[in-house]
């Protein structure tokens, strides 16, 4: 086939598939991440936590999933896992949507871990010198700071989320790219499909990429609103 010669009737042809596999990634990145960051959260403080019986098993959950490829890990909960406990399969939603969140709090984990570790333990004598228990330091001194500095990483995590999410495919999740592989599989051609999945890809990645940048300055020190700039200007 000559690349100079694309037929892009043939993916409008299958625009309905393409925007249902948007959707879909949508859905399986948006609930992977957040449910990652929840969990995430609570595997930090593990981490972090001086009680072997939470540290230890903490530890194990992050080295684990860090350690394995999201792709078997997707195959093992879809084929294995679920039905092992239900007795049969629940879907590609559920089965995608679990192993995401379960692989995304690992990498969350580790963030959140930095970015706590990286405020000045001073910050946590002061809030308990002043009456806090450390549960109450932690959620209204440490975390507030800290999170300042976890948004870049949070925000790459999101992602490689999103590009991560394709691997969902496998288990015939209809995302973007299994869009391609039908058109692919229907038309035997290959550049039209794949090159508009690379672009919707793109597209998407670069949006999150701009709503990170937004809410990294929104939350920055140097932060002067935009009223407050124009008030300031009229005040001179």
């Amino acid at each position: 086939m000559d690349i100079f010669d694309l037929r892009w009737d043939i993916v409008w042809n299958y625009r309905d598939m393409f925007i249902r596999g948007i959707g879909v990634t949508l859905i399986l990145t948006l609930s992977g991440y957040f449910g990652g960051i929840l969990l995430g959260l609570f595997l930090g403080l593990g981490k972090l936590s001086s009680k072997k019986w939470i540290y230890w098993p903490s530890k194990l959950y992050i080295d684990l999933f860090r350690g394995t490829p999201m792709l078997v890990q997707i195959l093992l909960i879809h084929l294995a896992v679920i039905p092992t406990i239900f007795g049969h399969s629940l879907g590609y939603m559920v089965s995608g949507i679990t192993a995401l969140i379960l692989n995304c709090a690992a990498y969350n984990a580790e963030i959140f871990r930095a970015g706590i570790q990286s405020i000045a333990k001073g910050q946590m004598e002061a809030a308990r010198s002043l009456g806090l228990t450390h549960n109450q330091a932690m959620r209204k001194v440490i975390l507030p700071q800290a999170f300042r500095r976890m948004i870049p990483p949070l925000g790459n995590e999101f992602i490689a989320l999103l590009k991560d999410s394709s691997l969902v495919t496998v288990i015939a999740a209809p995302d973007i790219l299994y869009a391609s592989k039908v058109v692919a599989g229907a038309s035997f051609r290959f550049w039209e499909p794949y090159i508009v999945a690379a672009l919707l890809y793109l597209v998407l990645t670069y949006g999150v990429t701009k709503i990170v940048a937004f809410i990294e300055k929104r939350f920055s020190n140097s932060y002067v609103p935009r009223k407050a700039k124009v008030e300031g200007r009229e005040a001179r």
